[in-house]
Formats: structure tokens, sequence, C-alpha cells
């Protein structure tokens, strides 16, 4: 039988699989298709088995494995640089450090092991990098987590709902195994094992996209709960400049407008354009306008709107994120949503943002005193306070997640809501930092993708592009666009139900981070053995 002989490529057979191998991974976040993942990294095996093993060898494979995923990263993140170029070069440079780690390890395990290990160990590594990532502090921006490459795909990944988008990164890593070795050995039954493993989970989400169904009767009995999002399309450059009571103001008069028989409001990520101190968040002037037009109206909403909030300690220092005043005040600043009705003038619910933006909201503890790495995008700049609670917010025995934009990007994260109780996300965002860009495309898409996970409808309001509603398929059921100014309405479905996800997490992670290591020893101690008997 004819077996494809990968040894002897030259440099010009390298450059076409290496523009193949970026064309295939960046098809998931150029909006085309996430499907192209499940062979992207075949060029990339074509790459190594055409080095040996020796120090040379994996020196030039890791020169051409870091060409791909350089131009990977800079054609994926590249909308990052509207805000700040070090947010591009940061995010290129950490990726490219997570994901040369597996690649470098699988090319040198199969030059002196059998090829299974090696490939245990790639997928492993990869999957247990991915999941380190994901829970980096102050070092975690999960973009391209292979998983969400199908966030314009939910249709094929409704599985997600027992696996996390780590899951899709295994279904991924495992289908351009198995593509691969049919491709090198020409075998029909390796074809078939591929084919089968690359259909048999579309088949599985597309009994799953049946089964939840907005028309079904599992979906259609659950409690109905009428939401209303605003969308101001404020400059994100400007709203921080000089007098904020005009788009106050304007803000006031799209509640005005909205459906006050409504059970939630949503209002973006620091809507209120000026810092509230939780101990008197009453006393703030525009908390006192919406507050005194929801008892004026009679409203029965709850308006969750952000808002930067201070929470002062006195003298006493209560962690590395404090701030302190010149009279010796410690206090930390939080990116917050807030929740507001007609009856809770004292006791207002507050969340504060738990997953933070890297470079702008935090930045690793020996980067911040001397301040140099910080990115300034309007408001309060540098080192925010950390929050460590997911307690929704409750009203009209409705239990909504207060999600905060980049908190949107955590599939465990956002399960604390569930397991807390939440019924239906809400998640407030300010995108427009990165101008009309992917950037806030998939920030949206994102959040269909934590639908599927937790079968979770979806509200979210953003500044400007997308506002909307997600069902619990990860269906738009309508969106409101870049650059409008607006407001949206609709009726979602609350669920009391916790997936297997949301009851576990990210156990995929954690098991690949335990066997990934068992293979390193395994490895290590195979070939210290034969270097003993050689000696």
């Amino acid at each position: 039988m004819f077996v494809m002989n990968t040894t002897y490529i030259n440099n010009k057979k390298r450059i076409a699989l290496s523009v193949a191998a970026i064309i295939l991974l960046g098809c998931g976040w150029w909006q085309i298709s996430g499907l192209t993942l499940l062979l992207a990294f075949v060029p990339i095996f074509m790459l190594s088995s055409s080095f040996d093993g020796s120090v040379k060898g994996c020196a030039k494979f890791a020169l051409w494995a870091s060409l791909i995923l350089v131009a990977w990263h800079l054609s994926t993140v590249w909308w990052v640089w509207n805000a700040a170029a070090i947010g591009t070069i940061a995010a290129t440079i950490i990726g490219w450090w997570w994901a040369i780690i597996p690649l470098m390890l699988y090319h040198i395990v199969s030059k002196r092991m059998p090829k299974g290990i090696a490939y245990i160990l790639f997928v492993t590594a990869w999957i247990g990098c991915e999941y380190i990532y994901l829970n980096a502090p102050a070092l975690s921006f999960p973009w391209l987590t292979l998983g969400n490459g199908f966030a314009f795909d939910t249709w094929a990944v409704q599985w997600y709902e027992y696996t996390g988008t780590l899951g899709g990164s295994l279904w991924v890593l495992v289908s351009n195994i198995l593509i691969y070795e049919a491709l090198i050995s020409r075998s029909k039954g390796k074809w078939a094992l591929a084919l089968c493993k690359v259909v048999c989970p579309i088949i599985v989400s597309l009994i799953l996209f049946s089964q939840n169904a907005p028309t079904k009767e599992q979906y259609t009995e659950r409690k109905s709960v009428d939401v209303a999002v605003i969308q101001p399309n404020v400059d994100c450059y400007t709203k921080f400049d000089g007098n904020t009571l005009d788009q106050q103001l304007s803000l006031l008069n799209q509640l005005k407008s909205s459906p006050l028989q409504s059970d939630f409001i949503l209002m973006p990520e620091t809507a209120l354009a000026e810092s509230v101190n939780e101990r008197f968040i009453a006393a703030t002037r525009i908390v006192q306008l919406i507050i005194s037009h929801l008892k004026l109206e009679k409203s029965e909403a709850m308006v969750i709107t952000g808002s930067e909030s201070i929470v002062p300690y006195g003298k006493v220092r209560k962690s590395d994120t404090n701030r302190r005043t010149r009279d010796g005040i410690y206090y930390d600043i939080f990116n917050s949503s807030i929740a507001l009705t007609a009856n809770n003038p004292i006791d207002i619910p507050v969340h504060h943002k738990g997953k933070l933006v890297v470079g702008v909201e935090t930045l690793p503890a020996w980067f911040r005193e001397g301040g140099l790495f910080g990115v300034d995008l309007g408001g309060t700049a540098g080192q925010l306070g950390i929050g460590d609670k997911t307690v929704p917010f409750t009203h009209n025995n409705i239990k909504i997640a207060p999600a905060i934009c980049y908190e949107a990007l955590y599939g465990h994260y956002m399960g604390g809501f569930v397991r807390e109780g939440a019924q239906i996300f809400g998640v407030v965002s300010n995108d427009g930092w990165w101008k009309d860009t992917p950037g806030y495309r998939y920030l949206f898409a994102f959040c269909r993708l934590r639908a599927i996970e937790h079968r979770r409808d979806v509200v979210r309001s953003a500044n400007t592009g997308i506002s909307g509603f997600i069902n619990s398929r990860g269906d738009v059921i309508e969106s409101l666009g870049w650059d409008k100014k607006g407001i949206l309405s609709a009726t979602i479905k609350a669920n009391n139900e916790q997936t297997f996800y949301t009851r576990y997490g990210d156990y995929i992670g954690r098991l690949s981070l335990y066997i990934a290591l068992l293979c390193l020893l395994y490895t290590v101690a195979i070939l210290s053995k034969r270097r003993f008997y050689l000696d």
C-alpha cells in the first residue's frame, strides 16, 4: 500500500504548509467557520515529520511552528491594536508561549517514543495549557481557545453542555491526528475512523439542537421573563471627559422610553459614567434619578447597570489591589454592575467584576508598582479590585447573572452564577474601544457558547454593538448592531436545570493536566532507562 512520504519536504512546500495552517486556524476567528480547525494541525504535523529529533532539527521546527502561531495570533487579535498596541503584542507573545510548548513536546517525543505516546502528550498538553491560560491570574486572554473557534457554528457544538469549550478543543486535536494518520497511510480503516470522529459529534449536536428547539414542550414550559436592553452608543474615548450630565440625561430618556412592564432592563458597562461610593449608592445623582423614575411610573422593573464603584476600608490595607488617599485611607475601585428598583434605595445589590481585562484593569503583581505597562481606556486606569463572588440578582422570583463583559469569556466562571441559582444570563458590556472590528462581534458570539454550555437565555446590553438576546441553544433572537442607539425588548425563558458542564466545569482541562504529567514522566523514565542500558 502506498504511504505518503513527508520526510523530504523542501522550503517551498514548508511555506505552502505554513500558509495552509494559518488559514485553517484563522477561519474560526474570521467569521468563516471553525470547522476548518478539524484539519488545521495536519500541515503542522507534516512540518514536524520533515525535521529530525536533533537539536538543529528541533530548532528548525520551532522556528516554522512559531511563524505559524504568531501569524495566527496577529491575524485574529489585531483589532486590540485600536485600543493599545501593547495589547496585541502581549496577547501574541503569551499565546505563542502556551501553544509552542505542546507542539515542541510532540515533536521531540515523536522522534524518540511510540507515536501514540506523542499524540496523547500533545493533546493533553495543549488542553492543559489552555486550562492554565483560562485560570492564570492577571495573564488570561483565552480568545484563541480552540473550542471558541466554533462561536459561529453553534449548531455543531450543542454538546458543549457536557464538555464546555475544552471539549471543542479535544474534538479539534483528535480529529487532526486521525486525519493526518489516514492521510499518510492511505488506510481505508483509518479514513473511516477519522470520518467517524468528525461526523459523530456533529450528528449528536444536531440531535441536541432539535431537542432544545424553542417550540419543544420542555422549552415552552419554562417561565417567561420580559426583558429590555438599552444601547446608548456613547463614544468610549470621550465618555469620561468633562461633564457627564448630558449623557446621563440621554440615558435616563432612553429608560423613560423603555417598556416599564419588563422584569429587567439592562444598561451597559460603566453606563452611569461616574463612580459611586458603595456606602452611599442611593445618594448618587444619576441613581436618584433612575429610582425616582421607577417610583413615579410605578414600575416593577429591576434596572441593572454598570458603574465604577468605590469601597473604602479605613486605615487597614485589605489586599494588594488597594489604593490609598493622602489621608491614609485605603480603598478599592471595582468595575461593577448594580441593581436598582423602586423599592431598594438603601440596600442596593452590587456585583464586582471577577475576570478583569489584562493591561487595562489588572496586571501581574510585579508590573503594578511603576504603572508603566497599564493601558488607559478612559475612566479609572490601573489595577482594579477583583470580585470573588458570582451571586445573581433576584427580582420577581427570577435570578439573573449580572456578568460584566470579559467575564462572559469564561464558561466555568459563568457557571458559578448558575450554581448559585441564576436562571438567565445578563451581560453588560462596553465594546467600543476597538471600533468596528471583530472584537465586539466575537464578544457577543462567545455569549452564544455560554448559553449552550449552561442552557441559559442571554440578555446583553452593550454601549454600542452588539446588544441583544440569545436563547439557550445559542440562537440570536434579536440584536442591535454597531454605531446604533436604541432599545430592544423581548420575552425570554428562565431555566432552573443545571447541565453536566455546569456541575463539573472544566473537568477535561483538569484531567488533561494529570494525563500530560503522567505521559511526560513515563517518557522521561523510558528514555532514562534506555540511556542507562546504552551507557
